[in-house]
């Protein structure tokens, strides 16, 4: 259970992303410039906590490196420019959606890499999580229920396939090291392939004490506890699993959009929200 609860927690914490990256956004930062700082001070905050905890938490082997380069920069950076692109382009509610196309994805590589067993519980989680995402976009209506735009709807599934690769290079990372080492080198990975698209020279008249504040918060609630609490549950739970478990995220990140930034809500995204909700049910009624 308590693998169950760290997952759910995680997506709680990621549902609120949103809070940091509208008004970044809002001041000037890029994507490529919020998610630099995004994990530049994660790595700080990881490395301190090592330093002070365990210090062998830092030693790799070299030929694990391709696992960190999968999960830090084709996961990571990929996921998060997508998914921040997303945010500022169609809004928070829509954005974290489409992000959660990534069950799809994960329980196909889970069948194809990790031979994780499918069943109709499992088919039809994925199909609820998927009927979510299209009554969001406007698919089944015929219209564009959540202002939906094309290059939104595709940088909302790059972000779902990005994510979903976490999933997957974690799952072999988990084999050989700790937790907190796997999301150690994720960050440090990220944040080393972020640097080229950071455009450092425009950054200066944009950092203020409000901006730290909120990098503050998005470093430590929306990524370093997070990643934690999902990288752990990914430890104890089967991946397909996993990436169900965290879709309650979409409920979050919903609530957000409309209590906070007065984003439209809906009876055709409550329904798909409701749809998502399902889906969890059913893969804790599996379990």
């Amino acid at each position: 259970m308590r693998y169950v609860l760290s997952t759910i927690l995680a997506g709680l914490l990621w549902g609120l992303i949103s809070l940091f990256i509208k008004p970044l956004s809002a001041m000037g930062f890029s994507s490529a410039q919020i998610l630099f700082f995004r994990v530049l001070i994660s790595v700080i905050l990881m490395f301190v906590f090592i330093l002070i905890y365990d210090k062998k938490l830092l030693h790799i082997s070299a030929k694990d490196l391709w696992m960190f380069l999968g999960s830090g920069v084709l996961s990571l950076t990929f996921f998060s420019l997508c998914y921040f692109k997303t945010i500022v382009e169609v809004g928070a509610s829509t954005a974290v959606i489409l992000l959660y196309t990534s069950p799809i994805f994960v329980m196909f590589f889970s069948i194809l890499l990790f031979k994780e067993k499918l069943n109709l519980y499992k088919v039809l989680a994925v199909i609820f999580t998927f009927a979510g995402c299209c009554l969001v976009s406007g698919i089944f209506s015929g219209g564009n229920a959540a202002g939906i735009t094309p290059k939104g709807f595709l940088t909302g599934l790059g972000a779902g396939f990005g994510y979903a690769l976490y999933s997957v290079f974690t799952r072999y990372a988990l084999k050989k090291y700790n937790t907190i080492t796997v999301i150690f080198y994720t960050f440090l990975f990220s944040l080393v392939s972020i640097i080229p698209f950071s455009n450092f020279s425009t950054l200066l008249p944009l950092v203020t004490s409000k901006s730290i504040c909120l990098f503050a918060g998005i470093g430590l609630l929306c990524t370093v506890l997070p990643y934690f609490f999902y990288t752990y549950g990914l430890s104890g739970l089967e991946t397909g699993k996993a990436a169900v478990l965290v879709t309650v995220e979409p409920v979050v990140g919903t609530l957000t959009g409309f209590l906070v930034f007065s984003e439209p809500v809906s009876a055709i995204i409550v329904l798909g929200i409701l749809l998502i909700l399902a889906s969890l049910v059913l893969i804790q009624k599996e379990r």
